[in-house]
């Protein structure tokens, strides 16, 4: 009776139990039977809305048998809800699935790892499951916290913790998968989550580097070693989280990273965070690649006061982050990376000094340390603005070379961010040098297509004022930069050092004919790089790398900017610059003045090979035989030589030596060139960079001396002159109060004085006062007679007035109108 009670209870159970009961073997090593699963399924797919009431009893099932660790029976039953999840796609499957991911969780929740597997499997097939509508209703935080605390697995046992550890991965990577191809997949870019799951990802990438200290770069691994590998997996969900992240959800990626680094301290060293912000740049959209670069920049910000080596990890990551964008679109970051950068470039001067400040008179090892990893954190910087700027397409780059070269402070005068009041002279002259270090390797490659476009005046004139400071190396900075703008056609590197070269030819110049924007260029501003390499030789600091840059300049812009006019301006400076060094009315050094002839005889033998002008050419070479004779010291080669024998002294007379104007005059002339102007010296026009320079002008004043001649005898000569200032013409003018007109007029002056070159000045001048020397005899009817004595005096009459011995340089005329 008791069997036929059971076997009508067994036969009034519903029809879904029963086909249940029969996928269950008696014994559980016997597996799944198929032949009931089949029957199961053909039921699960015929009615659907059984489904839900299926996967119910299933799962109570499953939850009986963990409790009473019958592991094969839940081996059974998840393999077969496996079959029926993959079998099933229509709508009444969302109840279902509950169920399913109700085993799933009692499966992760159990401490048996063969179990923690065997739901992470499952999960795994269920989220490559493309479900034919969104489920608005099912979370998935149980899964991503269980997977994420999977993923710190430290079990005892080796092989136990990489299988717990490898399931917890690819469960994260199929809650990734799962919730980004549902409609609600922003759910798991909240922050709570990624603060999870990141760090999960991190934890495991950084035991590669703990446990393999490669110094190459690592092979790629097999298919086999990749499923072993916790790390490798680690990094390759990773990078699929990111190459899914959108513009909204980006940064919530992005900032666990910092807080990882930062916790477990991976900024010193900092290989770990660089490979992390590769992974990352090369993982995300190329167009959300500022939102990358604006965090790192505002991390930096927050760590600005930790210790230098920390800063300079992060600065590094920086490099490697722009390096990457540069090479796309990182839209309004430009600026802002510049900004920051020399931000923490002053701070890092602060500190420096600061230190130093509070430690002078006991200098101690500690200091001395932090001031070297402050110099680690500058140069970081540089490399970094250097970098990302040489990295920009050009019209970008020039915007950066001008943003760049407004912060560089000058002394006198304050920037917009970087004010040197409070760094002295020290800080200020570091901040220069940085600048314009970086500034070298923005211009690094820059072609510009003129000259015009490479050098405009807003940033020409800021940047050649460091020519003037009294420090070799900011001058050579600045050369090197100029060089790297002038130089259209790379031909720097053939001309580097100064030589006498036998052979211009050998050395196989580029070079293009010269553009009218380029001799434009040329008439508006080829006095100011002029100017600069004619002071930049007068320097007493120089050394042999300035020589050598100074002659790199004339070469560049012979071969870049030379026309005929050009040439000639150019024999005058060299020749003007060997004045200066047979003169020497600035009491240079020898090895200035020797070094300031070397350079000279260097370029003029350049020159002369370029132009291929034959009679020039032979008279270069004849004075640097005779130089290489009897003055091998006046020659590069020999003057730059460690140990050099210099001559205690110049002679005038030895004209051998010596570049002359009037046979170079005579040589070009013959060849048609404009030679007129060769008789002119060249003097550097006066500017307001003197006075940045904290130097004194090199002309107080323009001024003429005008002889009075006697008006009726031949025999003597007044000596005397009168001094006509502009200062004086000004007062003269400005007595009659001219209008509007006229001052436009003044202004004009005023501005040619100051701009124009001084041999025009001085031929205006010159006219000016012959002018004045007729007017003053119409209007003052004066008769001029020569003095009775070399006194100095004269004797004027201006009809029945007499004045006797009155000085020249005291006449006065306030009534004189000059029109």
């Amino acid at each position: 009776l008791s069997a036929g009670v059971c076997c009508c209870c067994a036969a009034l159970r519903p029809r879904y139990k029963r086909l249940v009961d029969n996928i269950f073997p008696e014994d559980p090593k016997d597996g799944l039977v198929k032949a009931d699963m089949e029957k199961l399924t053909f039921y699960a797919v015929s009615a659907p809305e059984k489904l839900d009431r299926i996967g119910a009893y299933l799962a109570e099932r499953l939850s009986r048998d963990v409790v009473r660790h019958r592991y094969g029976y839940v081996l059974i039953a998840m393999e077969a809800l496996d079959q029926l999840l993959m079998a099933c796609h229509s709508q009444s499957i969302k109840p279902f699935v509950e169920s399913f991911l109700h085993m799933v969780a009692k499966l992760l929740e159990s401490g048996e790892p063969k179990l923690q597997v065997l739901g992470t499997n499952s999960f795994v097939k269920f989220a490559n499951i493309e479900e034919d509508t969104p489920s608005y209703h099912r979370r998935y935080d149980f899964f991503v916290s269980r997977f994420s605390a999977m993923c710190h697995s430290c079990d005892q046992d080796p092989e136990v913790q990489t299988e717990i550890r490898i399931a917890g991965i690819r469960g994260i990577q199929g809650v990734v998968r799962k919730t980004v191809n549902d409609e609600l997949r922003a759910t798991i870019w909240e922050p709570q989550h990624m603060d999870k799951i990141v760090p999960s990802l991190l934890f495991n990438m950084q035991k590669i580097e703990d446990i393999d200290s490669r110094t190459g770069p690592q092979s790629s691994p097999t298919r086999g070693v990749k499923e072993e590998n916790p790390s490798v997996l680690a990094e390759n969900c990773f990078r699929e989280l990111l190459g899914r992240a959108t513009y909204g959800n980006m940064n919530n990626a992005v900032r666990p990273v910092f807080a990882h680094l930062d916790y477990h301290k991976l900024w010193d060293p900092n290989e770990f965070a660089v490979s992390c912000f590769k992974i990352i740049m090369y993982s995300i959209q190329a167009q959300y690649s500022h939102h990358v670069i604006q965090e790192i920049l505002g991390h930096l910000d927050v760590r600005k006061r930790d210790s230098p080596r920390v800063r300079a990890g992060i600065i590094q990551v920086l490099l490697e982050a722009v390096a990457i964008a540069a090479k796309g679109s990182i839209g309004p970051t430009v600026l802002e990376v510049f900004n920051t950068l020399l931000k923490h470039l002053r701070i890092s001067v602060d500190l420096e000094l600061g230190d130093r400040r509070s430690s002078a008179g006991s200098a101690t090892l500690s200091t001395s340390s932090k001031e070297s990893d402050e110099r680690i954190v500058q140069n970081a910087i540089i490399q970094t603005i250097g970098f990302f700027g040489s990295n920009l397409p050009d019209y970008q780059r020039s915007e950066i070379m001008m943003f760049i070269m407004s912060k560089v402070p000058v002394l006198g005068t304050t920037s917009q961010t970087l004010d040197p009041s409070h760094l002295g002279d020290l800080g200020t002259r570091r901040i220069q040098i940085m600048l314009l270090r970086s500034l070298l390797m923005v211009t690094s490659g820059y072609k510009a297509t003129t000259i015009s476009n490479a050098l405009p005046a807003p940033f020409l004139d800021p940047l050649l004022s460091p020519c003037l400071m009294e420090d070799s190396e900011l001058r050579q900075l600045v050369l090197e930069i100029l060089h790297n703008l002038i130089d259209r056609h790379d031909n720097r590197a053939k001309l580097r050092g100064i030589r006498i070269i036998p052979d211009v030819s050998d050395l196989k110049i580029k070079r293009d004919k010269i553009s009218r924007q380029d001799v434009s260029f040329m008439k508006k501003h080829g006095q100011q790089l002029y100017r600069h390499i004619y002071l930049g030789c007068k320097e007493e600091d120089n050394v042999q790398k300035n020589f050598e840059l100074l002659f790199t300049s004339l070469a560049l812009t012979t071969i870049e900017l030379a026309n005929e006019e050009v040439v000639i301006d150019l024999i005058r400076l060299a020749i003007a610059l060997q004045d200066l060094a047979i003169i020497n009315e600035d009491n240079l050094p020898m090895f200035n003045r020797c070094g300031i002839m070397a350079l000279v005889a260097a370029y003029l033998n350049f020159l002369s090979q370029m132009i291929a002008v034959p009679a020039f050419c032979q008279h270069v070479s004849k004075v640097i035989e005779t130089r290489s004779v009897e003055a091998s010291y006046f020659l590069p080669e020999t003057i730059f030589k460690d140990k050099c024998d210099l001559p205690k002294s110049l002679e005038k007379d030895e004209t051998d030596l010596f570049f002359l104007t009037n046979k170079i005059a005579e040589s070009l002339g013959g060849s048609g060139y404009s030679v007129e102007r060769l008789s002119v010296p060249y003097v550097p026009q006066v500017t307001d960079e003197d006075r940045l320079s904290r130097r004194k002008s090199i002309v107080d004043t323009v001024s003429l001396q005008v002889d009075i001649l006697p008006g009726n005898s031949t025999e003597d000569k007044v000596d005397n002159t009168e001094e006509i200032t502009f200062e004086a013409l000004k007062k003269a003018i400005d007595n009659n109060g001219l209008e509007e007109q006229e001052k436009e007029k003044r202004r004009l002056v005023i501005e040619k004085f100051q701009k124009a070159p001084f041999e025009e000045i001085a031929a205006q001048c010159e006219t000016k006062a012959n002018l004045l020397h007729d007017r003053l005899a119409q209007i003052l009817e004066l008769t001029i007679r020569p003095p009775p004595s070399p006194s100095g005096t004269m004797t004027i009459t201006a009809g029945h007035a007499h004045y006797h011995s009155v000085p020249v340089y005291e006449m006065k005329f306030p009534d004189l109108c000059v029109y």
